[in-house]
């Protein structure tokens, strides 16, 4: 199993618009950082995890050419609206996309975009949208996708909640605000740990800070654990010096092996 960051930045990424700061202006690659998605490697295929709204320049840029499947953390819009880029696979495949994503969300995945989902609309002729099927998936359910198996989890993400995984030896979390304890029984024993860490010292109502998210990284005890959606507050190199052994930044193209 491989994990490949797409996008390791906040709903705004990195640089962001009209700013001047250093890290915005930095000529560290590993500065730049697109919305949040990822690539699961998993035994019947790639899994995309989120469809951001630059997910056609990851993908481009990841050299992917197939897709079996989407899973969605929440319907946030950072993760969502570049659900249109899927339409390329859902063609080339021949055939729907799967997509899995928590079960309370689907009428609000549906409405929100009738254009695929409303089985009544017809595209004009001579043009096409995405093939995409919904599945639902519940908290603490483990779900077959691709051949493996992912067992999903609740974590609180401000007025709403989003959700982690666990995929092998693998946990993942992303717009979350703290672990509780049921999530971090599922994580127990986990070698990879992927955690959201927006910032330093300021504390925000929806999600990790960066020193947060270190205590409880510490709580789960990864082997290694990678920050993702990073603020343009934090440059790569000062914030990949000042961490403890066995927690890193994440950055857009960085792959993992599992």
């Amino acid at each position: 199993m491989q994990l490949t960051f797409l996008g390791t930045g906040t709903s705004i990424g990195v640089p962001v618009i009209g700013c001047d700061c250093a890290n915005c202006t930095s000529g560290d690659p590993r500065d730049r950082r697109t919305r949040h998605g990822a690539l699961l490697a998993l035994e019947g295929g790639n899994l995309l995890i989120d469809t951001p709204p630059e997910l056609r320049l990851q993908l481009v840029a990841a050299g992917v050419r197939r897709i079996g499947a989407v899973w969605y953390t929440h319907l946030h819009a950072d993760h969502v609206h570049g659900i249109d880029d899927v339409r390329v696979f859902s063609t080339r495949n021949r055939g729907p996309v799967p997509a899995h994503l928590p079960a309370e969300l689907l009428g609000q995945m549906k409405s929100r975009f009738s254009y695929i989902f409303d089985p009544e609309f017809r595209p004009p002729e001579g043009t096409t949208r995405p093939q995409i099927v919904l599945h639902g998936y519940a908290e603490r359910v483990p779900v077959e996708v691709l051949g493996t198996e992912i067992t999903p989890f609740r974590v609180p993400h401000g007025p709403v909640d989003a959700f982690g995984f666990r995929v092998g030896r693998l946990g993942y979390v992303t717009d979350a605000k703290r672990i509780p304890a049921a999530a971090r029984e599922i994580l127990d024993g986990v070698d990879v740990l992927v955690l959201n860490a927006l910032w330093r010292g300021r504390v925000h109502p929806t999600h990790l800070n960066v020193e947060e998210a270190v205590e409880e990284a510490r709580k789960i005890g990864a082997r290694r654990t990678f920050l993702t959606h990073l603020t343009h507050f934090v440059g790569h190199r000062e914030l990949a010096a000042s961490l403890p052994d066995g927690i890193e930044p994440a950055y857009d193209g960085l792959t993992v092996e599992l």
